[in-house]
């Protein structure tokens, strides 16, 4: 493993991974940055084993990656949307780009639950969804989208939202993006009022969590982005960097009377702080439920933002947490840290 090391293999990656000592940052094998001494090496099977020893992912090499960040490819194509939502791109577009439209559609296929082109339409419809709402023309909003005709557009427009344009003015839809973090991507989805969903991306499969919002807030779910998704960014990192500790992005967490409840007392638990699930269901005057609580927790939208990773059990276990009990470690050992350096 030091030969793998030391010579920067990148076939050993996700195989092991390089816990330096001195920085308490763990790397993939293949990381650019400047070799530490043997003697300040510790090797790991896991990422999860090195974040229980207290290792922070390195920003240089991202360890994470492999837990479904996107290539820098995919980044790429996703800035282009961002920078330009209505522009259009065909195939020739991304061979201009050296990427095989093959290769784009299976990646789009597997990690966002539909094709390039079908997640690029999505984000133009959810555009001209917005442009339409402020009151644009429709012929120009159908052109500038780079649809030729008012019926080419109006068929993907109804294909998407579920009615014309025409009848769309006060329509809403659902906007996803993805946002870095220290612990791998994170799904974020807001409606035009407030953030509706914050989840690890492979805590389920997109096709799944697009059913689920649909059904929930009955809504186009496009992807995109909004006020709301753009004030979460910048609070996640300042959160990761243990700068924030309160978030002030609108919510909207729909669920049952008991549900709500539970989510509202997860809000008061203070920063760097623990609670039980017993003194939860207490806090919500049903002292005996403290599996429902558990169920409650497991059925929050709203990761870290609405922390139930703050929940434990009464003997001091972390319990259950839908994006894995090491991310549960890390997001408490984190808080806790911060809150030590205060003092």
């Amino acid at each position: 493993m030091q030969r793998a090391c030391l010579r920067r293999d990148a076939s050993y990656d996700g195989i092991f991974f390089v816990g330096v000592r001195t920085t308490g940052i763990f790397c993939r094998p293949s990381c650019p940055a400047r070799k530490p001494r043997p003697t300040h090496v510790a090797f790991f099977v896991t990422p999860t084993a090195a974040l229980l020893s207290g290792y922070r992912p390195c920003y240089r090499c991202r360890p994470l990656e492999a837990d479904g960040w996107a290539p820098d490819w995919v980044r790429q194509l996703l800035r282009r949307m961002d920078d330009a939502p209505a522009r259009r791109m065909c195939d020739a577009d991304l061979r201009a780009l050296g990427i095989a439209p093959a290769r784009a559609r299976r990646y789009f296929k597997r990690y966002y639950g539909m094709t390039f082109q079908a997640y690029h339409r999505a984000r133009r419809m959810g555009s001209a969804l917005a442009e339409i709402g402020r009151g644009a023309d429709l012929t120009q909003v159908a052109l500038q989208h780079g649809y030729g005709s008012n019926s080419g557009f109006r068929d993907a427009f109804e294909h998407t939202f579920g009615q014309p344009p025409g009848r769309s003015r006060r329509a809403a839809c659902i906007v996803t993006r993805t946002l870095e973090s220290p612990l791998g991507p994170l799904v974020a989805a807001a409606t035009p009022a407030a953030l509706c969903l914050l989840e690890f991306a492979d805590e389920q499969a997109p096709d799944r969590r697009t059913i689920e919002l649909q059904k929930v807030f009955g809504c186009a779910v496009v992807p995109g982005s909004n006020e709301h998704l753009e004030r979460l960014s910048a609070e996640i990192a300042q959160y990761f960097a243990g700068k924030r500790r309160r978030f002030t992005v609108k919510l909207d967490y729909r669920g049952t009377p008991f549900q709500r409840a539970v989510w509202e007392q997860l809000l008061r638990i203070p920063y760097g702080q623990t609670v039980s699930y017993e003194e939860i269901a207490r806090r919500v005057g049903r002292p005996a439920a403290q599996r429902a609580v558990g169920m409650a927790n497991h059925h929050n939208r709203i990761a870290i933002v609405v922390p139930c990773h703050r929940v434990v059990n009464k003997s001091g276990a972390l319990g259950g947490y839908g994006g894995g009990l090491w991310r549960k470690q890390f997001l408490l050992d984190l808080e806790r840290r911060v809150v030590g350096q205060s003092r």
